[in-house]
């Protein structure tokens, strides 16, 4: 019988899963790396339901992979950035996000495409800039829109371009 949790089990790979294993997890910090950081544009968003997102919000704030950060005082609201154990999440986000090109990305291509923000060289599977070589962070790196990109996706409400950190 599958259970609910990995307590019983002795591996690192299942202690990940219980912090950041469910379902809508790893969407809210994907959001939160590309800067969507406030409650109702989470929401609005991922289509997820209020007491859903809240409860995983909880759950990250608890076990330290996001902060709460109050931005207005009345009435108060807070937004949500990455800390470091958040951040050190970046390189399975990118694998993902690669393996997903290759495997399940739309007809129309990827949907986001990583630059590094030093020289604008597009970042490999493994975050080394193909143009320069440089081994890169979340902090060196652009997300841009790509070829399949979804009408409503949270980097067409951009400027520009978002950082694939916004912390």
């Amino acid at each position: 019988m599958l259970h609910r949790d990995y307590d019983t089990q002795t591996c690192s790979i299942a202690g990940a899963l219980e912090v950041v294993g469910e379902r809508w997890s790893l969407l809210i910090i994907r959001d939160v790396f590309l800067g969507v950081r406030r409650f109702d544009q989470l929401q609005a968003d991922l289509g997820i339901a209020r007491n859903v997102l809240q409860t995983r919000l909880t759950g990250l704030v608890e076990q330290g992979v996001l902060e709460k950060r109050l931005y207005v005082d009345h009435p108060p609201r807070y937004e949500y950035r990455l800390t470091d154990k958040g951040l050190d999440l970046w390189p399975t986000l990118v694998s993902l996000m690669y393996w997903g090109d290759a495997h399940a990305a739309p007809a129309g291509g990827p949907p986001v495409l990583l630059e590094h923000r030093g020289c604008g060289g597009a970042v490999d599977a493994h975050r080394v800039c193909a143009a320069c070589g440089e081994r890169l962070s979340a902090r060196d790196v652009l997300a841009k829109p790509g070829p399949g990109i979804a009408p409503g996706h949270p980097l067409l409400n951009r400027a520009d371009s978002a950082p694939a950190l916004s912390s």
